[in-house]
């Protein structure tokens, strides 16, 4: 008869990256890559990169939505372990986090490149 299936409840995997922020792929197929994030499921622990893992779905044509069929090419998710944040200066880098404190007392928490200590989030 077989094992009992275990239900997938994976421990969330602590993702340092954000939606549009520049990543390069470090390893897989696509290896050396660049694009920007569109989406991160942090409870999967995976990425969707710009014009990276790109696949290919085949779509029935559909009229009344207004779709036309064909082959349609999307990108897929890939891990976040296989892709690394880009800074502008030194390229793929890890993630360090600093307090900054501000004008008005509050401190917030920005991060930084691990190489160079420049700021990584553009605001």
């Amino acid at each position: 008869m077989g094992q009992p299936k275990i239900s997938d409840k994976r421990e969330p995997v602590k993702i340092e990256l954000r939606k549009n922020d520049q990543v390069k792929v470090i390893t897989g197929s696509d290896k050396g890559k660049s694009g920007r994030v569109l989406e991160v499921d942090r409870a999967k622990g995976r990425v969707t990169v710009e014009n990276v893992a790109m696949m290919k779905r085949h779509t029935k044509k559909n009229p009344a939505k207004q779709i036309a069929g064909g082959i349609a090419e999307r990108e897929a998710s890939i891990a976040v372990s296989n892709v690394m944040i880009l800074c502008p200066k030194c390229g793929a880098v890890r993630v360090k986090h600093v307090a900054v404190t501000a004008e008005s007392g509050k401190t917030k928490h920005q991060r930084v490149c691990h190489k160079c200590s420049g700021p990584l989030d553009r605001k």
